[in-house]
């Protein structure tokens, strides 16, 4: 869709989207030691393959040091989302495409997968089912299916989806760290 890491966000949105949008996503980690070490921003674009796509970039917005804005705002991990509303077995079957195609364009990339209880359901309810492609040239990827449990799909209104993320190390590093 045209971004990429290390793009500064101020080329995608204004300075004040990008504040509301850190304000209004800034609970969404919760489930991490730090979870306001980064924040997710969504782009409010209409994308042709994807439902929804952010970004992440540093939570800096009171650090006075940081002057130069497009370093106060660097893309530091891109996030694409395919809803598949109570489709996971559809969602598996997807992703495995994708991680497959990007495979074969980069066979150099080590891949692990991972299948556990999300993190962020405290029902346990939910599944998140991922690979990893790591070494590769934005350091790493992950391709997820989360299969959201009742009540948070409730709650929250959450919507079982893929997502294809492409990601720093230090993205990487914070995610693992819950």
């Amino acid at each position: 869709e045209g971004i990429s890491i290390g793009d500064s966000l101020l080329d995608y949105m204004t300075e004040d989207e990008i504040i509301n949008e850190i304000e209004k996503n800034k609970d969404w980690y919760l489930f991490l030691n730090e979870p306001n070490k980064y924040a997710e921003v969504l782009l409010n674009n209409n994308f042709s393959k994807y439902d929804d796509v952010s970004v992440f970039v540093k939570n800096n917005l009171s650090d006075e040091y940081v002057t130069n804005k497009n370093e106060k705002y660097k893309i530091l991990s891109i996030r694409a989302s395919i809803f598949y509303e109570e489709d996971f077995d559809n969602c598996i079957i997807e992703r495995d495409k994708i991680v497959e195609n990007f495979s074969k364009i980069l066979p150099s990339a080590e891949k692990f997968e991972y299948s556990d209880i999300h993190p962020a359901d405290p029902s346990g309810d939910s599944i998140v089912d991922q690979v990893y492609l790591d070494k590769l040239p934005y350091e790493g990827s992950r391709y997820t299916c989360i299969d959201w449990g009742e009540s948070i799909t409730i709650n929250k209104n959450y919507t079982d989806h893929l997502n294809i993320v492409l990601e720093n190390q230090e993205i990487m590093n914070w995610f693992e760290n819950y």
